[in-house]
């Protein structure tokens, strides 16, 4: 979501400083300052200089281990990323759709969208707590993970379509659809687009910590953000995309700084542990900064508001109640212009919660999917 890539941005760029700030102090250390007394010319140096660089130093690439103790819990129940068996698709846009499934074949199929600048890795504990009951299908968004864009533009519209294909792996069967984050401005795109999925190939919709607008609108602190939007913020964007390699070095060097994990950590809220920490922005460093960059702009420009209105099937909106990326007013205004919406606020949690709240989260889902009643095979 665009609130978290300006968040990892300014701290990449404090790395970068903290890094350059402890060159010029080696450099300055090694050099010294030429003093002239009765003996001569003496080159006088600063010990501070020198610890002063080398712990400055040290944090750039060191900082991680220093930082996850102090920013999120012990571990109970630790986070990893792993890849189930999937396959690539072909979507109608002619991007390739990484896609893999789990549970039973005749269970209810969910289909789960992972948030921006992540991947399906995400779902982690879903995959672990819901595959027993639900067929479960993630698939990662174009350019995004082991899925593939077809072109250079990015739009909700075109996410939309990729999600309809992902649909059709569905069995015949019709699915509920979840979506965190950006993955449920596609799933408001698709019913606003596709309106006709929805009672006959959709039987449910379950929006997590998502927004119905341009997400700089309903965000914390949105009239700054609005107010930055052209003279900072797009163009800060758009030099990602101009220097891509440099961007992901970047990236990297403030992910082993820790300061990736500082921006990571504002959009969790009290419960994250140091291993959803840590995998989370991990997955936002592994993404092509020009990808998240072309995201974020899409984002800017996009408007679904009132595209559940004529929906005709149940709709369940989550948010967290301390959620600054997407406000809980966001998830309540979806759940008010649904039709059929229904809103849960799930208290102490930010916008990862599906991640640090998994267990209430995926409470919620199988509640509303097991009194989703599917009518049937899709008529083919």
């Amino acid at each position: 979501m665009g609130a978290q890539s300006i968040l990892r941005a300014l701290f990449a760029l404090l790395s970068l400083i903290i890094l350059a700030a402890a060159g010029y102090l080696l450099w300055s250390w090694y050099h010294g300052d030429l003093i002239r007394d009765a003996d001569g010319v003496l080159r006088h140096r600063d010990s501070w200089r020198l610890w002063t660089g080398l712990a400055l130093f040290a944090w750039s690439f060191l900082g991680r281990s220093l930082v996850l103790p102090l920013l999120a819990r012990r571990d109970q129940d630790p986070m990893r990323l792993e890849r189930g068996d999937g396959r690539l698709i072909e979507s109608t846009t002619g991007a390739k759709l990484w896609v893999e499934t789990y549970g039973p074949e005749e269970a209810q199929p969910l289909i789960l969208t992972h948030g921006w600048s992540l991947d399906s890795r995400i779902w982690h504990y879903a995959k672990r707590d819901l595959a027993g009951r639900f067929r479960l299908i993630v698939w990662d968004l174009p350019g995004l993970g082991r899925s593939k864009r077809a072109r250079a533009k990015v739009d909700m519209a075109g996410f939309a379509q990729d999600l309809a294909t992902v649909l059709g792996l569905a069995g015949g069967r019709p699915a509920v659809l979840v979506g965190h984050s950006i993955g449920g401005m596609v799933i408001q795109t698709l019913a606003r687009d596709r309106s006709e999925l929805f009672g006959r190939e959709v039987s449910g919709v379950v929006l997590l910590d998502t927004t119905y607008t341009n997400p700089l609108k309903t965000m914390i602190l949105s009239g700054l953000a609005q107010a930055l939007r052209w003279p900072v913020i797009e163009p800060m964007m758009r030099l990602k995309i101009l220097l891509q390699p440099l961007s992901w070095l970047s990236s990297w060097q403030s992910y082993v700084s820790g300061s990736s994990h500082i921006a990571t950590r504002l959009g969790f809220g009290r419960y994250v542990t140091r291993s959803q920490l840590d995998r989370t922005t991990l997955l936002m460093t592994m993404q092509k900064p020009a990808v998240s960059a072309h995201g974020d702009l899409a984002m800017f420009r996009w408007d679904a508001n009132d595209a559940l209105r004529s929906c005709q099937v149940p709709v369940l909106v989550i948010g967290g109640s301390k959620d600054i990326v997407t406000k809980p007013e966001a998830s309540d205004h979806i759940a008010r212009s649904a039709g059929t919406g229904r809103l849960q606020i799930i208290e102490g949690v930010n916008h990862m919660g599906p991640v640090e709240r998994a267990d209430a989260y995926h409470d919620a889902i199988a509640a509303f999917a097991d009194t989703v009643v599917p009518r049937g095979p899709v008529a083919v």
